[in-house]
Order: structure tokens, then sequence, then C-alpha cells
């Protein structure tokens, strides 16, 4: 992925209040997943672990920058929202916080781009997690996000 888009992704996130307090950090993108971090300082809460609401958004932001990426590389404008979404907080994180994001395994991705072109409008399942520095899972993130295309204009 070009690094141009991710700069333009990393620049779209820091124009929203909310998404600057988390001071996230686009990390990478390769091999369909996207990786965003945010430092646990600016995320603890009163027992000094990641704060839930940090983790949800983080996630959610990943899971939202994966699709944007993948229409933007298919050239397609659309607007995205999430559509719904199920959290998992299995352990507490008393570390930085590093969501990977990718497309669910029952995700198809070219009828959800076919039905963009097609109809102006699609549904796509996303998958993300923020893990532990062993690796184990500290929160799991499941969502079906629409995308509504723009008018060209």
């Amino acid at each position: 992925m070009a690094d141009a888009a991710l700069d333009h992704l990393a620049a779209h996130y820091q124009g929203m209040p909310p998404v600057r307090a988390l001071q996230l950090s686009v990390d990478g993108y390769d091999a369909g997943r996207l990786r965003l971090s945010a430092p646990l300082a600016a995320n603890v809460n009163d027992k000094g672990c990641a704060f839930g609401g940090s983790l949800a958004s983080l996630m959610t932001l990943a899971a939202w920058g994966r699709v944007w990426l993948g229409l933007h590389a298919e050239g397609i404008e659309a607007d995205i929202y999430v559509a719904d979404s199920h959290i998992r907080y299995l352990a507490p994180l008393y570390d930085d916080l590093r969501a990977e994001a990718m497309l669910a395994p029952e995700a198809d991705w070219p009828g959800f781009v076919a039905a963009i072109r097609a109809r102006g409008r699609g549904r796509i399942d996303l998958a993300a997690r923020v893990a532990l520095p062993d690796g184990t899972v500290a929160a799991s993130f499941a969502a079906r996000f629409a995308a509504i295309a723009r008018a060209a204009g």
C-alpha cells in the first residue's frame, strides 16, 4: 500500500478530536492487515491498565481504516460506517495498545466491491484484536461495516 494512502488515513484520523486524544499512530498495512497503536499513558484507566473505551475505539478505527484502504485501492470513494460490533475484553493490558484489523474469515471482498459498484452500497465483516506483549489476545472485535458510494462530482 502506498505511503500516501497511509498518510491520508493518518491525517483523516487526526481530524477528529476524540481520535487525536488517543494519540494513535498508523503502524503499517500489509497482507491485508492494518496496524494502529496508541500509548498506554494517554489511554490508561483507574486501575493502571488500558481503558476499555480506548481499546474499543482503536479496534473500530483499525477496522474502519482497513475498509477505507481497500476501497481506496479499488478507486471507490465511499462513506464508511460501523453497522454493528461485538467486543470481548479478555485480559487487562498494562502496555501500549496495538490493534490489528483484517477482513473476517467469512468476508467476501469481491462481492462487497461488486455491490458498491452495482447498487452504491455494500456490507463487509471485519475482525480486529489488541494483543498483550506475549501475543495472547487482550481484546477482540467483530463488526459489520457499511459503505455507501459518494456521488461523483
